[in-house]
């Protein structure tokens, strides 16, 4: 009997190493214990729902290079010029790793994926990438997008827990390359927010601004792994600006601004047109990610001041919904109106309200909701933004996402 047991264990062993995934999908993860998913359907009808996306994303999204042996994210309305942005190809890294296990070919699309990253160095870093890339693969942004750059170095330490680093690529070295470069070119040394992209030096005039949702502490966590005490107090830092945000800014709704200025002196939204639109001090497509980003770290780190963070937005979009998510609109100013003319369905606010939902039980029957609400939009209808938000909101919200630790 013992014979047998050991040869069975061997045999089990074995095929994992030949599939070449540690954690394959689906993982059904040890999320924080106050942490609820959708409860409605079972766990198999959650985890079909998202091999079934990933099928569909991976078709659409997933693009081989024509100037190498490389995979690109397709960023279809990045720019007439732009056939992938940064923050793309970081959602998809992320991605991949995660569904590995489902999907077999998942390291080589990976390590293609890494490829197309080394390729494209921002001008001041070999390590952090440019922030967009344009089809004749030559011309690129010398610049890079910290939010890309962060996506990239944790989906590369997910890389590391989920296929080791004994191959052709050292995830983990690699990992610690651009963590290193992160800290030295897109951290403000004195208010540790994290800059917008190393195109901002400390003399720049907007070296004490920066993009709310650039501040991702489920994965900046994780850096700590350099042994820089840097990330920690980053954190802090941010956790404690966002505090103020809300406290001064929007206490009815607890939103929190596309773009924050002044953080040295008085922080508070952006003016108008500061960077991309008259919405750059509004709750907009930038913002959209900060529910998701933050509750992200309650949900897998059990980081109270994350939950304490998303409670006010979450009585608040459930209040002015009306408990129906086909009233979320695609923006609101921080008190909480609608943007003009945003009457319509965005799934990145969809997806990241479905996130924050899941720090509290009293969300429940609007977490329900908002999963049938979200899974029963098509692909075709949404550009890579949404829906790359979507896939990754769908892994966190059907019990599937895991973090290296």
């Amino acid at each position: 009997m013992k014979l047998a047991f050991l040869l069975q264990l061997a045999f089990v062993c074995s095929s994992a190493l030949s599939q070449g995934s540690l954690r394959p999908f689906p993982q059904h993860s040890a999320y924080t214990e106050a942490v609820i998913i959708p409860n409605h359907i079972s766990q198999k009808e959650l985890d079909d729902k998202v091999r079934s996306f990933y099928n569909q994303w991976k078709k659409i999204y997933l693009k081989k290079s024509s100037c190498s042996d490389s995979y690109y994210i397709w960023g279809e309305n990045t720019g007439k010029m732009h056939q992938c942005v940064s923050e793309g190809q970081g959602y998809g890294m992320i991605i991949v790793a995660q569904m590995s296990g489902y999907d077999t070919t998942a390291q080589n699309v990976f390590d293609g994926l890494y490829n197309y990253y080394k390729e494209h160095p921002s001008k001041r870093s070999n390590y952090l990438m440019s922030w967009a890339q344009s089809k004749d693969c030559e011309k690129f942004e010398e610049s890079s997008a910290a939010d890309g750059d962060i996506d990239i170095a944790f989906s590369l330490l997910l890389a590391n827990s989920q296929w080791t680093s004994n191959g052709r690529i050292n995830y983990l070295q690699e990992a610690i390359n651009i963590i290193t470069a992160i800290e030295e070119q897109e951290i403000n040394k004195q208010s540790l927010n994290i800059l917008q992209s190393n195109s901002i030096e400390n003399d720049s005039n907007d070296y004490f601004d920066m993009r709310s949702s650039d501040f991702i502490p489920s994965e900046i966590r994780a850096f700590s792994l350099t042994g820089s005490k840097i990330w920690s107090r980053a954190i802090d830092n941010n956790y404690k600006l966002f505090n103020l945000l809300q406290k001064e800014y929007s206490k009815e709704t607890g939103l929190v601004p596309d773009f924050i200025q002044h953080i040295n002196t008085k922080p508070g939204p952006a003016k108008q047109f500061y960077l991309e639109s008259k919405y750059d001090g509004m709750y907009n497509y930038n913002a959209c990610r900060v529910p998701w980003r933050v509750a992200t770290d309650f949900i897998v780190n059990g980081d109270s001041r994350a939950r304490l963070f998303v409670e006010p937005i979450n009585k608040w979009i459930r209040e002015t919904t009306e408990g129906n998510p086909d009233n979320i609109s695609a923006g609101y100013t921080l008190s909480g109106d609608d943007l003009k003319s945003r009457n319509f369905e965005a799934l990145s606010f969809i997806s990241s309200f479905s996130v924050s939902a899941m720090v509290d039980s009293k969300n429940q029957v609007w977490l329900n909701k908002l999963w049938d609400y979200l899974v029963a939009f098509k692909a075709k209808d949404f550009d890579y933004y949404d829906n790359s938000i979507k896939m990754l909101a769908l892994i966190i919200l059907s019990h599937n996402y895991w973090t290296p630790k």
